[in-house]
């Protein structure tokens, strides 16, 4: 048996959103990055550095921020999955896959990151379940104002 070690200040986050919107219609809405700072309260800001790479600034709870590149691996519109490559403050995987259920749609949201932020590893081994609770009132936060800008601005069933 072959034990990998865990590397330091790594995380694995699975988010599971459901929307009362067509699939279509949340494709469209997360792959607008540029959109993102007026539905989720905690990204800050979306800069364009070219056509596949966008620069993202969130910050939620804690007193810091989170500076990161999204660069675009895959956007498959036919099979509603998204999946970006992050570096900057956390370096890693960011994948998103779209599907019907019921009246509305499940995001399904994976991210499996590696934190550089130096003062963010220095902490990491105190601090981990905090950034672990600050990442899940994120994703909440996320999840309730995707589902009122969709609403909004006419993307609702």
């Amino acid at each position: 048996m072959v034990l990998e070690k865990k590397r330091d200040a790594e995380y694995t986050f699975r988010s599971d959103w459901w929307l009362p919107t067509l699939p279509g219609r949340v494709f469209d809405a997360i792959v607008d990055l540029e959109s993102y700072p007026r539905w989720w309260p905690d990204v800050q800001s979306v800069r364009q550095v070219d056509d596949d790479t966008a620069q993202v600034v969130c910050r939620s709870r804690l007193p810091y921020r989170i500076v990161v590149a999204m660069h675009r691996e895959q956007q498959d519109a036919a099979g509603l999955r998204v999946r970006v490559r992050l570096s900057g403050d956390l370096d890693g995987l960011l994948a998103g896959a779209i599907h019907a259920d019921g009246a509305g749609s499940r995001l399904e949201i994976t991210q499996h990151v590696q934190v550089r932020k130096p003062l963010l590893r220095r902490l990491d081994v105190i601090a981990r379940p905090f950034f672990r609770a600050n990442h899940a009132w994120m994703m909440r936060r996320g999840h309730h104002g995707l589902t009122g800008y969709l609403a909004a601005t006419g993307r609702a069933t």
